[in-house]
């Protein structure tokens, strides 16, 4: 049985955007595609002129509108790529628990993101930060304004990896990605200065090429495995000194896609999204997969 992407529909050029990206990862990948639209109709609307809730036209335009876009997109996408195992349909319900239901079996859910242009990056909405925060099932976030990535001329599939956590969900996803593509994959640490070094830095030049070297080897010694897993996939170590959300965004000027992964763990205040995921969601010029694990 094939696997199953899912993509959130809501008529905007970004969520378009986002369902275009996901045709063409469904036919790399031979998956389906299956469009969900969440829209709530209420049977009753006010009226102010009788000061009571009152049934809405027969033919409501808006009800219309909903129950057409997701079957007009499958069709376009159908047409657009032969071949493509397309479906759609509208849910009456709010859009993050529909999306987190529709998704929950699927390989992937795909979501526009809002642009904000220049070099502020992009900038999620509330149903993707939800989505993000809470959803156990991988998602990609894609900018209207960024176009088809292989269109673009963009290549090459990015990975922030932390080495305190190096999750094989994440690493899996991120050497997949690079070699359904037949690209490179660009590996991005970062790492501090142990604390007792302070503000200035390490004691001498000799220290910290040995701390540089050590962060890299370490590196080195976690992706070996998956080297040889993906032969194919040629690789690009770095270890940077600090967050690597900057290293990320600059890397994400000519990736075709960003990886980075989410604990599943819940904070005081809720789900929680570390701050390299943050500057990467906020700031990529790329789509950014997200993929959650333990």
């Amino acid at each position: 049985m094939s696997s199953t992407i899912v993509a959130g529909l809501d008529g905007s050029p970004e969520s378009l955007a986002a369902a275009e990206w996901a045709a063409r990862e469904a036919r790399r990948t031979d998956a389906r595609l299956h469009l969900v639209h969440a829209w709530l109709w209420h049977p009753y609307v006010y009226s102010p002129l009788a000061g009571v809730a009152v049934p809405p036209p027969s033919e409501d335009p808006r009800r219309e509108w909903a129950e057409r876009l997701p079957r007009d997109t499958a069709a376009k996408l159908a047409a657009d790529h032969p071949g493509l195992s397309v479906s759609g349909e509208r849910v009456a319900e709010q859009p993050v628990p529909a999306l987190l239901a529709a998704s929950e079996d699927a390989e992937l859910l795909v979501l526009g993101s809002r642009g904000l242009g220049g070099v502020a990056g992009f900038l999620t909405g509330s149903v993707a930060q939800a989505m993000v925060a809470r959803s156990r099932t991988p998602i990609v976030l894609v900018r209207a304004e960024a176009g088809p990535a292989e269109v673009s001329g963009r290549e090459g599939v990015v990975l922030g990896l932390d080495l305190e956590h190096p999750d094989a969900t994440v690493i899996a996803f991120a050497f997949r990605a690079a070699a359904r593509r037949a690209t490179d994959l660009h590996v991005v640490h970062g790492w501090s200065l142990p604390p007792y070094y302070g503000y200035s830095g390490a004691s001498d030049a000799e220290t910290d090429q040995a701390l540089v070297a050590q962060a890299q080897q370490q590196l080195s010694e976690v992706l070996a495995p998956w080297q040889e897993k993906f032969p194919a996939v040629g690789l690009r170590e770095q270890a940077v000194i600090g967050g690597a959300g900057r290293h990320l965004v600059e890397a994400s000027r000519k990736a075709a896609l960003v990886v980075v992964g989410r604990r599943n763990r819940q904070s005081p205040v809720g789900a929680h999204v570390g701050p390299v995921t943050q500057a990467v969601l906020h700031h990529s010029t790329a789509p950014v997969a997200v993929v959650p694990h333990d």
